[in-house]
């Protein structure tokens, strides 16, 4: 199985698309987005034969632009990352740290797919795609993209725990958006890995984790709470604002489905807000630090004698 590793060497659990299943829905994409096109440059054809040459041509090239560039982008930007040729096929495109896409990234996949693939029959898209280690083409590259399977044993797939429900929406004001996705990314794995780690090696990285991620929002861990579970409260605002921005004010309100909002939760529901005592159980706690060995007291009355000594004494 092929899989992402991050910079912590955590595994993440999406399985990058292989060459020939992302052909195979390209293919569909285009032989769907073609006959759409032909479809509708007969109708304009048909309706615009008293134009002259020149407005019939720029009526073509706009045609074509709409039709083959920006049909595909919309519908990549409205479907979240999945057409209809990467839903026969089970594939989904998402970010580089796994959260579902925005119009931005299909606008630079669109743009870049016009000349790796309209313009070059694919062949660009091939060669990238076969010398990339993920399987990426430049498309998904310059977008910071990752086309990845969705079709996959559930009992395989990693979820990010979500917090504590009494400090679930405590971090609503905070600023995220100096965060940058490799930090995001890492904080992701460590929270699907930590139960595996050892004890000090997942407390110190919560910790490094933690500061970087209160660097850069302004905003500290709260005194008393593990930085695990402060790490996943906030990773859970986050997706809850992906999912409000994507979906509606109130979709991604807690315990409701939202489709491919909360990528890491099952089914992309959001875990419900209860309000119960605070619980760190599910969360590394600060692994006990070995007590010093006690020293006997020498000179004081009661004091436990100190051992004999061994070795060469000299006279006095």
């Amino acid at each position: 199985m092929s899989e992402l590793v991050t910079g912590e060497a955590v595994a993440l659990e999406l399985r990058p698309a292989k060459l020939p299943s992302r052909a195979l829905a390209i293919l569909i994409d285009l032989v769907v987005a073609w006959a759409v096109y032909l479809g509708v440059t007969v109708a304009i054809v048909a309706s615009t034969s008293s134009l002259d040459d020149a407005a019939a041509a720029a009526i073509a090239v706009a045609t074509f632009v709409l039709v083959l560039v920006g049909g595909p982008i919309a519908v990549e930007t409205l479907s979240h990352g999945r057409s209809l040729g990467k839903m026969a096929c089970g594939l989904r495109v998402v970010r580089d740290d796994g959260g579902p896409i925005r119009f931005r990234h299909a606008l630079v996949r669109g743009a870049v797919g016009v000349v790796e693939i309209l313009l070059t029959f694919g062949v660009v898209a091939c060669i990238a795609s076969l010398v990339s280690e993920r399987g990426r083409r430049l498309g998904d590259v310059f977008a910071g993209t990752l086309v990845v399977r969705e079709r996959v044993p559930v009992a395989l797939a990693a979820f990010v725990p979500p917090p504590p429900p009494w400090l679930a929406g405590k971090f609503a004001g905070l600023d995220l958006s100096g965060v940058p996705e490799g930090l995001w990314l890492a904080i992701r794995q460590y929270l699907t890995r930590m139960g595996q780690l050892d004890p000090q090696v997942g407390w110190a990285m919560a910790e490094r984790l933690a500061g970087d991620l209160a660097a850069r929002t302004g905003a500290p861990a709260p005194q008393g709470v593990p930085p695990a579970a402060y790490l996943a409260a906030v990773v859970q605002e986050r997706q809850a604002r992906d999912a409000r921005r994507a979906f509606g004010g109130s979709a991604a309100a807690p315990g409701r489905a939202v489709p491919g909002a909360a990528v890491g939760y099952p089914g992309g529901v959001l875990p419900p807000v209860a309000a119960s005592p605070p619980d760190h159980a599910a969360y590394p706690a600060q692994p006990a630090q070995p007590a010093a060995a006690a020293r006997p007291v020498v000179g004081q009355e009661g004091a436990e004698a100190a051992p004999p000594r061994t070795g060469f004494v000299p006279p006095a």
